[in-house]
């Protein structure tokens, strides 16, 4: 079960970006190297949230729900009780 939908938060702009995978490494790596068109000109970035599901569908049901209005409000939770907590694990670049 590799199906993750994940969000990344850009130090260079503050900014997240949501995406889906059924190969969470490869695409991480495909971060790290700049090699993601939406996020190779804001890096570095941190990955400050992940969820596993048993199919890639699921994953990707769960990333539109984090794009809609209800998903970027605990989207928004989340980012808060970071900065409240320790900095969550760099992705480095």
């Amino acid at each position: 079960m590799n199906n993750v939908v994940y969000i990344l938060f850009s130090l260079k702009d503050n900014k997240t970006y949501t995406g889906s995978t059924n190969d969470f490494q490869r695409r991480l790596l495909e971060h790290q190297l700049g090699k993601v068109t939406a996020t190779k000109n804001r890096l570095p970035l941190k990955l400050i949230h992940s969820e596993k599901f048993e199919t890639l569908e699921e994953a990707r049901s769960r990333e539109h729900y984090y794009k809609s209005c209800a998903g970027r409000k605990k989207l928004k939770l989340i980012i808060e009780n970071i900065k409240r907590s320790s900095p969550p694990p760099r992705l480095d670049v």
